[in-house]
């Protein structure tokens, strides 16, 4: 096994918090993500999952400690944080895609405007994307044109149109019927397979113990435990985690 050097770290946390006015919603997080590697955040809800998973992209700003992307401390503001979350892909649990534009334009419309890419090439390599996960047929249709799944699937594509170093997943299907939950899986399993770095805030316990390389659990704002899927769900080791996978089992 090759050694793991700094490099090889895309996301750190060091010592990070977060409040909402008195509510404390991290408390002193230590995290280092590694490229290629699938970490799932699982915990009850409250739990302070989606806030870790925002935080990574600065959609919520920490009050203690610091954040690195692959060693780079997250900018405060201006073009440096502009172009930072070019960096930093992420899919949210309600597509966010522009209801007057195309599959098509919606994927293509961040590479152009943000990284200069020319049209031809832009729309060349959106269309590979919809490819891999599956609605290359969607090109041309607007979103609400679109089943849920396929939205989704579309959101994907969109976020991987800017080649993130990480790709974050807040609950991406808590809103999905379970046959559009499927197709949502089955495109990130790929993903998982062709060894994108991810953070995948999720209820869906089937994924994470077949896909993850690590579990994390949390629980009122603080990880409670860190471990391989396998040991994770068939020995956890906190009292809390007990609770957890036996009220979900």
């Amino acid at each position: 096994m090759t050694a793991i050097t700094e490099t090889d770290t895309i996301v750190e946390f060091r010592g990070v918090g977060k409040r909402f006015g008195t509510m404390q919603a991290l408390s002193n997080i230590n995290l280092s993500v590694e490229r290629g590697e699938v970490v799932v955040i699982l915990g009850p809800s409250g739990s302070g999952k989606s806030t870790l998973c925002r935080c990574i992209n600065r959609l919520e700003v920490i009050d203690e400690g610091e954040i690195l992307i692959d060693g780079h401390v997250q900018p405060l503001e201006g073009k440096a944080l502009y172009k930072f979350r070019t960096e930093v892909g992420m899919v949210f649990q309600s597509f966010n895609l522009f209801s007057h534009k195309s599959i098509l334009d919606n994927i293509t419309m961040a590479p152009r405007k943000i990284r200069g890419i020319d049209k031809h090439t832009a729309e060349a390599r959106a269309r590979e994307l919809l490819k891999l996960v599956g609605i290359e047929n969607k090109a041309g249709s607007r979103p609400s044109q679109l089943s849920g799944g396929q939205k989704q699937r579309a959101a994907i594509a969109r976020a991987l149109a800017m080649e993130p170093k990480v790709l974050l997943f807040d609950e991406p299907t808590s809103a999905l019927d379970p046959e559009s939950t499927q197709e949502v899986l089955a495109t990130m399993r790929s993903l998982a397979q062709n060894g994108t770095t991810m953070v995948v805030v999720t209820h869906e316990m089937s994924f994470a113990r077949a896909f993850a390389d690590r579990i994390i659990f949390m629980a009122e704002g603080q990880i409670v435990e860190m471990a391989d899927p396998e040991s994770f769900f068939t020995n956890p080791q906190s009292e809390r985690a007990q609770a957890f996978l036996s009220s979900v089992h």
